[in-house]
């Protein structure tokens, strides 16, 4: 009975430290997503915010159900998962992929140093909406707070995802709370899981394709 419980306990705390190690990513995309979509000259109108929605909503699903679940965990080596296992494995048996698998994990090292970056520079901005804070010098603040985490990485990435775990659960149940509330008094927002919205936005709106 004690070892169930102990196991529990382990399984509750990795699944917490997992939360905030991998989700942290994700769940800090919507700082910067809608923002980079909407843009700062663009005028927000329904085909642009319907679409973007449906953009990201299609873009998620085509990643977890085509790039992760199908292709992805398929491609394992012995078990091992990733970039670098994969490179491992295709250089046994398929050694005319070796320099796409390069080209990817160069771009699997470029997006793990640009994404935080670009999440806490996302943050830090938001502050500037509030009064008093239009003039916020970010830069020096990100600079700031990246340094930190690197600084506490090197305790380890177990110590990191406890700390982060927590703030995690909080931020996604804020999402949570403020996506249904919104949906509640706006639900015709579920039209955008019409894959049409995406596709109108791409094809048809100015510079659709490049957002």
């Amino acid at each position: 009975m004690e070892s169930n419980h102990t196991m529990n306990k382990v399984t509750a705390a990795t699944l917490l430290i997992a939360f905030g190690i991998i989700y942290g990513d994700i769940g800090t995309s919507p700082l910067y997503v809608m923002k980079a979509i909407i843009g700062e000259s663009r005028v927000i109108e329904e085909s642009i915010v319907y679409g973007g929605v449906s953009c990201v909503f299609w873009t998620l699903c085509f990643q977890t159900s085509i790039k992760y679940v199908w292709l992805t965990l398929k491609a394992d080596n012995d078990g091992e998962g990733g970039i670098f296992s994969l490179y491992s494995l295709i250089k046994k048996k398929g050694k005319n992929l070796i320099i796409p698998t390069i080209i990817g994990a160069s771009a699997l090292l470029a997006d793990g140093i640009i994404t935080p970056p670009v999440s806490v520079s996302s943050a830090v901005e938001g502050l500037r909406m509030l009064n008093g804070l239009e003039n916020l010098p970010t830069i020096p603040i990100v600079i700031f707070i990246l340094s930190a985490l690197f600084f506490f990485q090197r305790f380890g990435t177990n110590k990191v995802g406890k700390i982060f775990g927590p703030f995690m659960v909080l931020w996604f149940t804020m999402l949570l709370g403020l996506g249904i509330y919104h949906i509640v008094h706006h639900p015709s927002i579920i039209k955008a899981l019409n894959p049409y919205y995406a596709y109108n936005l791409l094809m048809n709106y100015p510079h659709g394709f490049w957002i």
